[in-house]
């Protein structure tokens, strides 16, 4: 039976490797969202406010 030893490399490979697959992933949701065209407003939506005497109220 051959004795293996477990380093801390190796765990530091596989950690990296998630980090950067989840990275990648996520960047490429945000680039993929960009894509997407929203709808906007097609008139300007305006409100009217009268010119009557506002009361204050203390």
């Amino acid at each position: 039976m051959q004795f293996s030893n477990n380093t801390s490399t190796s765990r530091t490979k596989d950690t990296l490797i998630k980090i950067a697959l989840i990275l990648v992933i996520v960047i490429g949701a945000i680039l993929m969202a960009n894509r997407i065209d929203f709808p906007s407003p097609n008139k300007e939506i305006e409100k009217i406010i009268p010119n009557e005497k506002i009361k204050i109220v203390k």
